[in-house]
Order: structure tokens, then C-alpha cells, then sequence
């Protein structure tokens, strides 16, 4: 059993390593982080493990803030000295949330069900293996204004873009409003079938492309409703790909 841990404290994380190879013969530590942007790294460069061990406040952040760049697709079980953050951990997906210090029968508990979890799932067949690996994507987000919140649903939305630094959506009304996330995040939570990132400043709503045009080494100009002052060009290394999303073929 391949495991992650990502934990910023050094007694803590020793104290854990030693309990999981107690309770787990023959789990393997693959990797140890103590920061948001280093596990982003991981993640992102190499496959999922079978399990992760994740401390909440971490050296640079929150493992919820990890939780919004990358997706992790392996059972997480969350260890941390404060209990206000279950539910956002249950949110999460976790299969458990053991407060510091952890304890060995505590530990030993989890993996139980992790086991019973994997046993569920394996005697239910492929039928409901394949309905629960389908993707599912945001169908709104949240929006802040300084203190005021809305909902922005995700049908709304013709183009999210990068401006000074800034992410932002606009809708088919042509109003702007500011995203939590960035373009490589909504990329991630954005049907592909229907959004496509043209460029590193663009993604776009299929049904906003009000007109489209060849360019220089195979390049496509695209024309979006609502119209922008600079008009987004797909590069000649994503055209065949962009081709591809066009036709229903991604």
C-alpha cells in the first residue's frame, strides 16, 4: 500500500509514520509534504497513492486550499488538532477525521473502513463502479463582493479569463464578476464538453463563439459573444484539439 502524508509538523508526522508501519505491514511512504504548493507539485507529476494522511493547517495554507487546486483520487483521512473542520472534511470525501494525537485503535479503525468501504464497493459490480467514476462538474459557483455572496450559475458563464492577475467570469448579460479560483482550477471543473481553455488567459462556452476564423500556421481567431477587445487565438499546437472539442469529439 502506497501512502501519503502531508503533515507540517515534524513530531507529528514521525509520531504518524510510526503508528501507520504498526498498523499497516508493509505500507510504503511515498511521499511527505508540509505545504500546499509542494503537494500541488506531487499530485500533479505523479499517480494517485492508495491512501493520503492530511493534516488541515499546513505551512502555507489549508489541505482544503490543496483540495481546490488538484484532484485527488485516492481515500483521505484527515489528522488534526481542531474539530471545526469536519464537515468541510466530510465535504471533502473523507472516510475519517482523527484528532491529535492520533491513537493507534483510532488509526486502526479507519483503515477498517476502509477496507469494509473498498468490499461495498466491490461486491456492487461495475455497474455502480462506472456511475460513481463519472466526473461531475459545478453547475454554479459562489461569488463575493465584499460582504454581499451570489450565485453564478455555470450555464450563465460565456467565458472565464485572466486580467492583472485577476479571474474572471462574464456572463451572456456582459457582466464581470470575480472568481475564487483560476483558470487551471475552473479548468478542472468545467464540463469539457461544453467549456474548452482556448489560450493561457481563456476558456470559453461552446455557445459563446460567435464566429471563427483561420490564421497564420493553422491558428483559429475566435470570435466570442460577448465580444472582447482582443480577439483570443487558439495556438497551432491546440487547433487540432480545439477542431476536435467543436465536433463532439473530446
Amino acid at each position: 500500500m502506497k501512502v501519503v502524508v502531508i503533515e507540517d509538523e515534524t513530531p507529528a508526522y514521525k509520531r504518524l509514520a510510526k503508528l501507520i508501519d504498526e498498523t499497516l505491514p508493509g505500507a510504503q511512504i511515498v511521499a511527505h509534504h508540509d505545504s500546499v504548493d509542494e503537494a500541488t507539485a506531487w499530485f500533479t507529476a505523479n499517480a494517485s497513492p492508495d491512501i493520503v494522511f492530511m493534516d488541515v493547517h499546513l505551512a502555507d495554507g489549508t489541505a482544503f486550499d490543496l483540495l481546490k487546486r488538484v484532484k485527488i483520487d485516492a481515500p483521505i483521512i484527515f489528522t488534526t488538532a481542531f474539530d471545526q473542520y469536519a464537515i468541510d472534511a466530510f465535504k471533502a470525501s473523507s472516510i475519517d477525521y482523527l484528532m491529535k494525537p492520533v491513537k493507534k485503535e483510532e488509526l486502526k479503525s479507519a483503515i477498517a473502513k476502509l477496507d469494509d468501504l473498498k468490499k461495498i464497493f466491490s461486491d456492487k459490480g461495475d455497474v455502480l463502479t462506472q456511475t460513481f467514476a463519472q466526473p461531475e462538474y459545478k453547475k454554479r459557483f459562489i461569488i463575493r463582493f465584499g460582504e454581499h455572496i451570489k450565485t453564478l450559475e455555470t450555464d450563465d458563464i460565456a467565458y472565464c479569463y485572466s486580467e492583472n492577475k485577476a479571474t474572471l467570469a462574464r456572463t451572456y448579460e456582459g457582466r464581470n464578476y470575480p472568481m475564487d479560483h483560476n483558470l487551471d482550477a475552473l479548468q478542472s471543473m468545467l464540463d469539457p464538453k461544453q467549456f474548452f481553455r482556448l489560450n493561457r488567459q481563456y476558456i470559453i462556452n461552446i455557445k459563446a463563439i460567435a464566429d471563427m476564423k483561420s490564421y497564420t500556421k493553422a491558428r483559429v481567431i475566435v470570435s466570442l459573444n460577448p465580444p472582447v477587445k482582443e480577439l483570443p487565438v487558439v495556438s497551432s499546437e491546440r487547433a487540432a484539439e480545439f477542431k476536435r472539442w467543436l465536433a463532439g469529439d473530446k
